[in-house]
């Protein structure tokens, strides 16, 4: 786990009165991915805590299968020497990150489809990620992001449908109001890092009995839910069928899209949708649930689901 937060020296003015205090802020990083060849070396495996290399970045392990820890340092995605992605986030879950992208991006749909990550040891800020023999990596284009939006609007509403691994629009789940109206709660319950900035954003998985399965968070609303979606590749927990996603935020359209491609059910969020996530959850049979705040939402789509 990454350093979450830091402390910053601030002037604290209340009621005319002037005082510097120290201020807890929420870690914002670059992550970048660089994807290697099937079959590419990754180097020898460092033992767990070993000692950080002088001028490389420290290491967990050198070497981790998909299932494993990542260190918290920063990286790159390239293929060959091309840059894939570069993103911003709040450090830690990085390989949760990496793999719930790639879900998105419906590169991956098991762990298995990932060989191995590693924190690239002779560059710092890089992480290499190794996919299984048979596994096409994402398609060539601009995959600038940011801890704001992602890459929004990165598909047509037609083509996020046409290309999801696991249709949602079949899955019979139904979920109590009542239920979804104690989501926000619960999600904020677990939030502990927001809990000294009030800087970060959360994402949750939850049974349709409102159990809790994975929860994340990040300074980006598209990171936090990639961390969890990746948490649930790594557990064979995919699709998520189901289940529904709680988001802390609003719901843009591709938070609907993550959602869909990792085929959950159920998207419900605090705050407002816009229309380009109405209608791509339209398209795909999701139910969208908006404003959820404490007795009362609104229903955008699929309110059958809704009991």
């Amino acid at each position: 786990m990454g350093v979450v937060t830091d402390r910053r020296r601030v002037v604290r003015v209340r009621e005319g009165a002037r005082a510097a205090r120290p201020d807890t802020l929420a870690v914002e990083e670059p992550l970048m991915v660089r994807l290697v060849a099937p079959g590419t070396p990754l180097g020898a495996p460092r033992p767990l805590g070993a000692p950080r290399p002088l001028g490389g970045p420290r290491l967990l392990s050198s070497v981790v299968p998909v299932g494993g820890p990542l260190p918290d340092d920063g990286a790159t995605a390239r293929s060959g020497s091309e840059t894939l992605t570069v993103t911003m986030r709040t450090p830690g879950d990085d390989f949760d990150l990496v793999a719930g992208w790639l879900v998105s991006e419906g590169v991956v749909g098991a762990a298995a489809d990932i060989a191995a990550m590693r924190l690239c040891p002779d560059e710092d800020n890089t992480v290499e990620v190794a996919l299984a023999r048979g596994v096409e990596p994402p398609r060539a284009r601009a995959f600038a992001t940011t801890s704001a939006c992602g890459v929004c609007g990165s598909d047509t509403v037609v083509e996020v449908r046409a290309a999801l691994r696991w249709p949602v629009a079949g899955d019979p789940v139904t979920v109590g109001a009542d239920v979804i109206s104690a989501l926000p709660d619960l999600l904020r319950e677990r939030q502990r890092a927001f809990d000294r900035t009030g800087g970060l954003h959360a994402a949750g998985l939850f049974t349709a009995d409102g159990e809790p399965l994975y929860v994340r968070e990040d300074v980006g609303r598209h990171n936090a839910v990639d961390k969890v979606v990746g948490a649930a590749l790594r557990d064979g927990a995919l699709p998520a069928a189901g289940t529904v996603l709680q988001v802390s935020g609003r719901a843009s359209f591709e938070l609907v899209q993550k959602a869909a491609r990792a085929g959950i059910p159920v998207l419900s969020a605090i705050s407002a949708p816009s229309t380009l996530a109405v209608d791509l959850a339209e398209e795909c049979g999701l139910t969208l649930l908006g404003f959820v705040r404490g007795d009362s939402m609104n229903v955008y789509t699929r309110a059958d689901r809704l009991r």
